[in-house]
């Protein structure tokens, strides 16, 4: 049984009250008395010496309520308790791995679910940081389900960097996941260039891309190996620009400006139909080329238009 009625119980449960709170069970359809026994048990029909009444639905959220927190109280406990518990074998496992490949310096990875259990694997023994490139979209699904690890991994004092190419975060479903990292501490950047993909915990292990469409990746440990990704990662994000501005909804005006330049009009003719100086649109122009990635006002008009035939 659920912990609330289902629509049948709730459609008879409505039925009593409508009838004046009352029921006799021998006036029952066959078809309700499935419905008339849950509503027996949950305690919001209540037996008397005519027959049966209808009984207060709040004594049952009040019940149901404190037994939801008992057993939310006692799931935290246990979780509380797990990695201590699991201690030994992580130990144990930790013990026998063999982190490198036959070459003394690489794991080789084929396919989508070996790659994603080894990153998941480095992500919950990452003790200090992690450093991300994600070139291009960035898939929803994807970051769903590295949001609960990804919030773990942060809320035990990991450090997460991700740089971001300015057209992932156009998506608003992507801007609301990657909110939800940052602000439980994930720093995020934008870089409107080309880069690789790059995934480096704690500076010790490196993971990337084997093959044009993913399928395979390589883990990388070789400290000078590992060194010269990372310089790489820092080179970028020194370029890169912050994008808390991008995790914002973008001003009203803005988007109207955006609207207009995407119809094909001139900055001056957007200033004129808005009743703004050149200059204000300028700085909202400013705003969505930083927003798009775009380098030129071509470019930027490009992009509008593009994302409002999508």
């Amino acid at each position: 049984m659920t912990d609330e009625p289902g629509q049948a119980e709730r459609a008879l449960y409505l039925a009593v009250v409508r009838g004046g709170g009352r029921l006799c069970p021998e006036h029952l359809a066959p078809a309700d008395r499935p419905a008339f026994a849950a509503l027996v048990a949950r305690g919001l029909l209540t037996t008397t010496p005519t027959g049966w009444t209808a009984a207060s639905p709040r004594a049952l959220g009040d019940r149901l309520g404190s037994e939801l927190r008992s057993r939310a109280t006692r799931l935290l406990q246990h979780a509380e308790r797990l990695p201590d518990a699991l201690a030994p074998l992580a130990l144990a496992y930790d013990a026998v791995r063999r982190p490198h490949g036959p070459d003394g310096d690489a794991v080789h990875l084929d396919g989508n679910a070996d790659i994603r259990q080894h990153i998941s694997e480095l992500v919950s023994e990452c003790q200090e940081e992690v450093l991300a490139a994600q070139p291009g979209p960035r898939p929803v699904d994807g970051l769903r389900m590295a949001l609960a690890q990804d919030l773990s991994l942060l809320r035990r004092g990991c450090s997460l960097r991700t740089l971001y190419q300015p057209a992932a975060l156009v998506d608003h479903t992507v801007q609301r996941q990657v909110a939800l990292r940052t602000r439980q501490g994930a720093r995020v950047r934008l870089l409107a260039e080309p880069y690789e993909r790059l995934l480096v915990f704690d500076r010790k292990a490196a993971v990337i891309p084997a093959a044009e469409d993913r399928s395979r990746a390589t883990v990388l440990t070789d400290p000078a190996v590992v060194a010269h990704l990372v310089a790489h990662f820092e080179r970028d994000w020194a370029r890169a620009t912050p994008a808390d501005h991008h995790l914002d909804p973008p001003h009203p005006t803005t988007v109207r400006v955006g609207r207009l330049l995407a119809r094909g009009l001139t900055q001056r003719a957007v200033a004129t139909r808005l009743g703004l100086s050149e200059r204000t649109v300028a700085a909202h122009i400013s705003r969505l080329r930083d927003r798009h990635g775009a380098r030129t006002l071509f470019h930027l008009g490009w992009r509008l238009r593009g994302e409002r035939r999508d």
